[in-house]
């Protein structure tokens, strides 16, 4: 709880029980007197009501996972040299730009590029890709834990604590993977699909 929070609460706290001690000795309770206990108890739950506020607003940001997997960087073969350096350059600004950790890029039933820390298993689409797919949309799991099929990444890293998924047509997906639960924002989800609608452009021109 951040200081002004907690100074906030125990002022809160001492305004009630002094009102609620007050109320306890008095000998004659008079209309003013029971006028002064509301007004007493309304600022007492409105300095504990502030100290609630000041600390929803200010959350204590998610720890960061350590993931299990090696830095890695691969790109498959028989990629000619603009695809090489779109994919190099679109998968380096994502990793730097944005919270991402790992970045796999699947088109035409194989994995293209794996870059960041990144596991040995074989990523095959499940479910949630396909989601994407049909929706034609961004899917972002703030907090994996929570939805099933995210062993679907697995292969990729073991317990991803985010992941972003977005489909390239009906042909392949842009998988983006975080260290830590709900770490991506608004933005990193505009870097994401603007990224990958000019990749999608220059695979289905190249390929």
């Amino acid at each position: 709880m951040r200081p002004v929070a907690l100074i906030s609460l125990i002022a809160g706290l001492l305004t009630l029980s002094l009102a609620v001690f007050n109320a306890l000795t008095v000998d004659l309770v008079t209309p003013s007197f029971q006028r002064a206990e509301v007004l007493a108890g309304v600022a007492a739950v409105g300095l504990m009501l502030m100290a609630v506020l000041w600390t929803q607003a200010s959350p204590i940001a998610p720890s960061k996972q350590i993931l299990e997997g090696n830095q890695r960087f691969e790109l498959v073969d028989g990629l000619n040299d603009g695809l090489q350096k779109e994919l190099a350059w679109g998968s380096h600004l994502l990793l730097t730009a944005t919270p991402a950790a790992v970045i796999l890029v699947y088109w035409n039933n194989q994995v293209l590029l794996r870059r960041g820390i990144s596991g040995n298993g074989k990523f095959v689409p499940g479910e949630i890709c396909r989601q994407a797919r049909d929706r034609s949309e961004l899917i972002s799991l703030v907090n994996t834990s929570l939805f099933p099929g995210r062993i679907e990444f697995n292969p990729i890293v073991e317990n991803l604590p985010a992941v972003m998924v977005y489909p390239l047509a009906s042909n392949g997906w842009v998988v983006l993977g975080g260290c830590s639960e709900r770490c991506f924002s608004r933005s990193d989800e505009l870097w994401l699909i603007g990224w990958s609608q000019r990749l999608r452009t220059e695979l289905e021109e190249r390929t």
